[in-house]
């Protein structure tokens, strides 16, 4: 057993039962085969949405870009998805730059969400590597810098004469059609054992009080032993 195994152990032995197979069972079903980035949201309801429909579509990691807007969660909106999902913040002068290459650099492609710069639906996008998919502001849309460090557009079909759709509408049906199109594909999309057990251990500090605290007297438990 790995010293992470012997941690998530540990803590399986305070929390319940309950929530021992709820994170079994929704660990077993996240993904980070694709990810959400949002660039300088400003309506927090918007981006509190986000964040829950990530929960939702078992997509464990939000990156958001707020160097013009400072990104809040309205937690009546998010509903505690704060406590599951991995959130990154990235605040500097040149956060979009920051954010998408350290996704590029992990493997990521870079998918901009646009209705103006693609004839390419989500259903139609190539899924056969990791993918970013970023979304802009309801008003402007994405940066010049963004779409100019994607490596390919992307737009929801539309048949009506609103020219898009509200910024958390449209994640929360993008996460659909791709977690669905996962489903159905047979790509290795789900997180490997390894991020499932950090993920766990994440989840238990979460509903703890002082959960950081209590995984380092863990840990001193552990080696002190060997």
């Amino acid at each position: 057993m790995t010293e992470r195994e012997k941690v998530l152990e540990a803590f399986y032995n305070i929390v319940t039962k309950s929530k021992q197979n709820m994170f079994d069972l929704h660990a077993s079903e996240r993904t980070r085969y694709f990810t959400i980035v949002l660039e300088n949201m400003f309506q927090l309801h918007n981006a509190s949405a986000v964040m829950r429909s990530c929960d939702c579509f078992g997509v464990q990691d939000l990156h958001v870009i707020e160097d013009r807007n400072e990104y809040k969660v309205d937690r009546e909106i998010a509903m505690g998805a704060g406590k599951w999902v991995n959130l990154h913040q990235y605040t500097s002068e040149h956060a979009t730059h920051e954010c998408l290459s350290q996704l590029k650099s992990k493997g990521y492609k870079i998918i901009a969400t646009t209705p103006h710069e693609s004839n390419i639906t989500i259903h139609d996008l190539d899924l056969s590597q990791k993918t970013a998919l970023v979304f802009g502001t309801e008003l402007e849309g994405l940066t010049q810098e963004a779409l100019d460090f994607a490596d390919g557009y992307v737009h929801l079909p539309m048949y009506g004469f609103t020219e898009s759709f509200n910024v958390s509408v449209s994640a929360a049906l993008t996460m659909h059609t791709v977690r669905q199109r996962l489903e159905e594909s047979n790509l290795n999309w789900k997180l490997s054992k390894n991020e499932q057990i950090e993920t766990k251990i994440e989840w238990c500090k979460n509903i703890l009080r002082n959960g950081d605290g209590i995984e380092k007297e863990i840990i001193k438990k552990i080696r002190a032993k060997k």
